[in-house]
């Protein structure tokens, strides 16, 4: 099974990216989580997609369509998700064949605060549900106080997070299957 992981974090040490390795590294057996890069995608412009997809956007586009699922991996920035990923979801829905219909996804994310990023992982919900994705609802994986979970050097030191982050996986991949199967 195919994932593609998309962190919504361009900073090098961020907790968000940090949690995706650690979802690559505990991915259950058949499963294998690629990172989507999202960084070197252009402002969407209308006008610019009206004369094609910009190189990057049809890579991203492309490894959407090629995963069996998607794993969102999401920071919150004023109280939503960050611009460099909702620019990415923008870029990818647009016609034709635009990736996200019928699609597995998961969510998670990680921040300093008390709320671990519940309000942007609601937001990329109602962006996903009307692009007719469909979500894994339990476990939700909200890391608040990420900054006591991780040692300096970006390691995930939290047994409890680890084994919820195990949890999320384990169902995405059965929600995969079962959607596939139905």
């Amino acid at each position: 099974m195919k994932v593609l992981g998309i962190s919504g974090s361009l900073r090098q040490g961020s907790y968000n990216s940090a949690v995706l390795r650690v979802a690559q590294a505990l991915a259950p057996e058949g499963m294998l989580i690629e990172r989507a890069e999202i960084g070197d995608l252009p402002l969407y412009n209308e006008d610019l997609r009206a004369r094609g997809f910009p190189p990057p956007v049809e890579r991203l586009r492309r490894q959407m369509a090629e995963a069996d699922a998607l794993l969102f991996v999401t920071p919150e920035y004023n109280y939503s998700v960050p611009g460099v990923l909702k620019n990415a979801i923008d870029w990818a829905s647009r016609p034709p064949n635009q990736p996200f219909d019928g699609k597995p996804v998961a969510v998670m994310g990680a921040s300093t605060g008390n709320f671990g990023t519940a309000r942007a992982q609601y937001h990329l919900r109602q962006m996903l549900i009307s692009l007719n994705a469909h979500f894994v609802n339990r476990p939700e994986v909200m890391i608040a106080q990420a900054n006591k979970k991780f040692d300096e050097a970006g390691n995930l030191t939290d047994e409890p997070t680890r084994e919820i982050i195990r949890k999320l996986l384990a169902a995405l991949q059965d929600w995969t299957r079962r959607l596939k199967a139905g």
